[in-house]
């Protein structure tokens, strides 16, 4: 390795798409990739739906391995990396190698989080993070005819429905007083609340619990206000949690994320992270932000800076999800101010969006199997453009008629 090796550490969809940027732009032979996973990069959003449901189902590789070895990059997979060395500008491997770097990206992700004091090792509990986990959960299914998932985020939400889809009888505990309560409004949350029950899901909310009962290595029972209830197989979907410990070591600036600057550098001008592990600076504060579209943006503004660039990260934000029968997309953050909710009905039954306004500006759209109000609204978003609510909702005008201005 030399002097102007660029070393990413980690192995998702941020760290591929900065490969491709730095491939593209003649860059390759330059590039160190250490995933600590054994397998090629791989499509995460896939494991919590379609594969689940078949089990001779691969992964869906981001690249194949001859891309890489026609690009010059050198993959280190099965690596994980032990220590940042800053002084010696070096990262220390499991293995005791020391791997020398011009410039360090670090796009480590998350890792599913836990609760302490758990079983999170018990034969009949399931985290869901990586391919591995995937595949444990997907034999386990194999074997079992009810499923209990802790937690109703996006995640969770998106196994039960797969769950169901195959067959299984599922609940859904939730602590707080909504589905997806972090993420989205509490309109959208009613309605796939609604759905979920109608689809033959069972969900509670509040739920409160109490220390698990274990015997002989398995989850027996959940402790409950109203009784005791019996686990055959637990899936923890409680959110994630930065991995940020290699940057906290170094000393790096962090807080829930390693903090970066618009450009994605760190507090060490030779260092940058990207993706899910990245707190970026937008407005008055700093975001920490879980979706492939900000995996995606932040690797190519890194990589402008890593050749020299001036870019600067201003996204506007979008997300989606599939829970069975809804396609959930939403583009743009609620705020935590007042907001004007307007509801536009879609062409289909159960289709339609949500228009949030804040003092007569669009701030956020939420769309559910309505995918052309989705696209609409992210480029009236991204050019800053907010239309007349009244316009929004009158059915006899097209979304694309109303333009952006100039």
């Amino acid at each position: 390795m030399t002097e102007d090796s660029i070393v990413i550490v980690g192995a998702g969809h941020a760290a591929v798409q900065l490969c491709a940027c730095l491939v593209d732009a003649g860059q390759g032979s330059r590039v160190h990739l250490l995933g600590q996973e054994p397998e090629l990069p791989y499509q995460r959003p896939p494991l919590s739906k379609t594969f689940l449901k078949k089990a001779e189902d691969p992964t869906q590789l981001l690249r194949e391995a001859s891309w890489f070895e026609n690009a010059g990059v050198q993959l280190n997979l099965g690596q994980a990396v032990q220590a940042i060395d800053r002084q010696a500008k070096a990262v220390v491997l499991d293995s005791g190698a020391r791997l020398a770097y011009g410039q360090l990206v670090l796009a480590t992700g998350t890792r599913a989080r836990t609760l302490p004091g758990w079983p999170c090792n018990a034969a009949n509990v399931r985290l869901l993070r990586s391919a591995q986990d995937a595949r444990e959960l997907r034999l386990a299914l194999s074997a079992c005819k009810a499923v209990t998932v802790l937690g109703g985020g996006f995640i969770g939400l998106e196994v039960a429905a797969t769950c169901a889809a195959l067959g299984k009888t599922v609940t859904v505990l939730e602590v707080g007083q909504r589905l997806m309560g972090r993420a989205v409004s509490a309109a959208l949350s009613a309605h796939v609340l609604e759905q979920h029950r109608a689809a033959g899901i069972t969900i509670e909310l509040e739920a409160e619990l109490g220390p698990p009962v274990l015997h002989e290595g398995r989850l027996l029972r959940l402790s409950m206000p109203a009784g005791a209830r019996e686990v055959e197989l637990l899936l923890l979907a409680i959110g994630a949690v930065p991995h940020i410990e290699l940057a906290q070591a170094a000393g790096l600036a962090c807080d829930d994320g390693v903090q970066v600057n618009d450009g994605m550098r760190t507090s060490d001008p030779d260092i940058l992270a990207i993706g899910d592990c990245a707190q970026f600076p937008m407005g008055a504060r700093r975001w920490r932000l879980e979706s492939i579209q900000n995996a995606l943006d932040q690797a190519r503004v890194a990589a402008a800076t890593l050749l020299g660039g001036t870019a600067v990260y201003r996204p506007t934000p979008w997300f989606w999800s599939e829970q069975g029968a809804m396609r959930l997309q939403m583009v743009g953050l609620l705020d935590a101010g007042a907001m004007q909710t307007l509801r536009r009905q879609g062409p289909q039954p159960g289709a339609f969006s949500l228009f949030h306004f804040q003092q007569s500006r669009l701030r956020c759209v939420e769309s559910v199997n309505a995918p052309a109000d989705f696209m609409v609204a992210r480029k009236w978003l991204e050019a800053g453009f907010s239309p007349d609510p009244a316009q929004v909702v009158d059915a006899g005008i097209s979304l694309r008629s109303l333009q952006p201005s100039a």
